[in-house]
């Protein structure tokens, strides 16, 4: 009952069709993914006391903003802002993947997103459920806002090429990133079928830009606009096919493949049509660029019927009437067909402009058909009108996700560099430094990026007898923030204080090759056991209780081992993204290119 009520949502006109009154047939948008709510506060407090040795409750506000920004991205606007919102937080996602998601263990943090065409709830610990579930509504956004564009408009149709584009764009990258997604409609044969659909519905925004204007009833316009029509067809008729094959096919929603197969048999029906306008229609005459003509006349069909040539047809009226009325009787055949095949579906008996528009097209091929009826017997002469070469000036193409256009501004810069303040590098608590600068000298030198460290430290200074050692990371001078500071900006600091005292705190990596991987599990209500290829269990008793109620661990930091962890390479780095800080003129690592290949896999 679900699935139905979420097809019926996705192929709603009112909802995510454009409101101008339009005689065109609808386009078919997607659902947003649906989610629960997380509270971030608790789990990440604790992680920043125990791995960055600092008090959590100096970051409530950058939590806070954290949480509202995922809560903002549950109902984004339809349009470019509320991409811009998703893609936002998207980046966001892959700080806080670097900061707080260790490698070695779970954070006790569940995300649950429902499935977009089925309902089935999938929930994970693992970060990039989160993460694909988000591209995945980048990609819907896309459709919606292309459904919603003005199609009777030059620049409405051009804006819905572009979202249709986009959303094939996001959703291959979505396949080819994150290839084991616990979904039924993020698997890689749902996405492959997906793209496919939006780069149809592209393509057939392109037909529908020529043919705004007006078809004009010369031989040229009709043999371009009806190799035009082919080419939809064609894609319809692929796309169709590939909604029919399984694993998609049962959760494909009926009226969807409805619609594809309608469309393919329309827009055929269309490419036959016109054929038979520009044959029946166009007598050569005297003065007539012959060569031109017979050229495109040729490169209309794969082949002409067994007996003819283009230039004789051209030139002999008889053929032309003969050849037009069989192109004229195979688009009443297709037009029949894309009638049974939405009368058929009850969602798409209730979209009335479809009806409209698939019975007018109907009425118009018969009109011309009974214009030209008289000479029957000639029909038997041609069994079959031979098929239209698809044909397009301008094929759909994806386009790929663009993230370096969006800045994002870590949350949590505060904790210092990226590259070196993330979730799978330990420090060892810091060691304050009680030192005196004699005769100013300082007893070492610094080095390094930020955060600078002690170089070259002389053993008999100040420095040294309170505790430093080469190589430790300075993080702070008499209370001041070293993270972020430069090798020239640190000592300037510390040269201001004179004879004084310096306190300087100062850290230092931790040995962690001692620590092993954890297991990561999924659940998911109702998955069948053909996926059980992405959802590894917790242990024995997961595996014959399937409503077992999950239990967080106690402490985030619960090492464990794990015998049997299956290796799937399931990420790409994404293109590095601007990032803004303030006070030091220096932008921080992109997140994505810090990624190990363990912290990226289901």
């Amino acid at each position: 009952m679900l699935k139905e009520e979420l097809e019926g949502l996705n192929i709603s006109v009112g909802v995510y069709q454009s409101g101008e009154e339009a005689f065109t047939i609808p386009l078919i948008p997607l659902g947003l993914k649906e989610t629960k709510d997380i509270d971030f506060s608790v789990v990440l407090k604790d992680f920043i006391l125990e791995h960055y040795s600092e008090d959590g409750y100096l970051y409530e506000d950058e939590i806070a903003d954290l949480m509202d920004l995922r809560q903002a991205c549950r109902t984004p606007s339809r349009d470019e802002a509320g991409v811009e919102l998703l893609m936002g937080y998207f980046i966001q996602l892959g700080f806080v993947e670097s900061r707080f998601f260790p490698p070695t263990c779970q954070m006790g943090l569940l995300f649950t997103w429902y499935d977009s065409l089925t309902g089935v709830p999938v929930s994970q610990q693992n970060l990039l459920l989160e993460k694909a579930s988000i591209l995945f509504n980048i990609g819907a956004l896309y459709t919606q806002i292309g459904t919603r564009c003005n199609r009777q408009t030059q620049a409405g149709l051009e804006s819905a090429v572009d979202a249709f584009q986009r959303a094939a764009g996001v959703l291959n990258y979505l396949k080819e990133t994150f290839t084991h997604t616990p979904s039924y409609d993020m698997s890689p044969a749902m996405l492959s079928v997906l793209v496919r659909m939006m780069l149809a519905q592209a393509q057939e925004s392109v037909f529908e830009k020529i043919s705004l204007s007006g078809i004009r009833n010369e031989f040229l316009m009709l043999v371009k606009v009806a190799q035009e029509a082919a080419k939809v067809g064609e894609v319809y008729q692929q796309l169709h096919m590939a909604m029919s094959q399984a694993p998609v096919k049962k959760n494909i929603p009926y009226s969807w493949a409805s619609l594809a197969c309608v469309k393919a048999h329309h827009y055929s029906a269309l490419a036959h049509y016109f054929t038979a306008i520009l044959l029946i229609d166009h007598q050569l005459k005297r003065g007539a660029d012959e060569d031109h003509q017979e050229q495109c006349l040729s490169q209309l069909y794969d082949h002409m019927p067994e007996g003819l040539t283009p230039l004789a047809t051209l030139k002999n009226d008889q053929q032309r009437q003969q050849l037009g009325k069989c192109h004229l009787h195979k688009a009443i055949t297709h037009h029949e067909e894309s009638v049974r095949e939405a009368s058929l579906c009850k969602k798409l008996r209730d979209i009335q402009v479809l009806q409209e528009v698939l019975s007018a097209a109907q009425q118009r091929t018969r009109l011309k058909y009974t214009q030209h009826q008289e000479d029957d017997d000639d029909l038997l002469n041609f069994t079959n009108a031979p098929n239209v070469v698809p044909k397009t000036e301008r094929e759909a193409e994806m386009i790929l996700p663009q993230f370096s256009k969006v800045t994002v501004t870590d949350f949590f810069q505060k904790l210092g560099p990226l590259s070196m303040f993330s979730a799978n590098k330990r420090w060892t608590p810091p060691r304050s430094i009680h030192f005196s600068v004699e005769e100013g000298d300082l007893g070492f030198t610094l080095r390094g990026n930020t955060p600078v460290q002690v170089h070259f430290l002389d053993p008999s200074c100040s420095a040294a007898l309170a505790g430093a050692k080469e190589g430790d990371y300075i993080i702070s001078v008499h209370g001041v923030d070293c993270k972020w500071l430069t090798v020239s900006e640190v000592m300037k600091l510390l040269k201001s204080f004179g004879g004084e005292e310096i306190e300087m705190k100062v850290t230092n990596l931790q040995d962690s090759t001692s620590s092993m991987h954890n297991k990561c599990a999924t659940y998911s209500v109702g998955m069948q056991k053909t996926y059980s290829m992405i959802c590894l269990a917790i242990d024995d008793d997961d595996k014959t209780d399937k409503t077992k109620k999950i239990t967080k661990k106690l402490s985030f930091l619960s090492w464990g081992t794990n015998k049997n962890r299956r290796k799937s390479a399931s990420t790409l780095c994404i293109p590095a993204v601007g990032v803004a800080r303030p006070h030091v003129k220096k932008k921080l690592p992109t997140p994505f290119s810090l990624l190990s290949s363990d912290s990226s896999r289901y």
